[in-house]
């Protein structure tokens, strides 16, 4: 399993319109994590930058990335652009941030 974490940013004033999307998270885009062996995942917000701070466990990196071109990721991008930093894919800006520490 790998450990992965990453920032995004959102358009200031979106942070509720953001979490109610994804507490209504679609079950078919829930699946297709699951699928792609994402696990444990979570997002946090800091109010001070608007940035999001994303951790997720994948048991295979090369498969996860196979997750971006599926037909329900490209729809869940294209229904968050609104409210996020994009790519001109509509992919969210997101760079990965290096693990410096972990405990279990």
């Amino acid at each position: 399993m790998t450990r992965k974490t990453f920032k995004m940013h959102l358009y200031p004033g979106m942070v509720e319109e953001y979490a109610r999307r994804h507490n209504e998270l679609w079950p078919e885009m829930k699946a297709m994590i699951h699928e792609y062996g994402g696990h444990n995942y979570t997002i946090s917000f800091d109010a001070e930058t608007n940035t999001l701070f994303g951790y997720i466990e994948v048991e295979d990196e090369a498969r996860w990335a196979e997750s971006a071109d599926t037909p329900i990721n490209r729809k869940w991008w294209d229904f968050m652009a609104p409210v996020m930093e994009t790519n001109p894919d509509n992919s969210p800006v997101c760079e990965d941030l290096r693990e410096v520490f972990h405990l279990d």
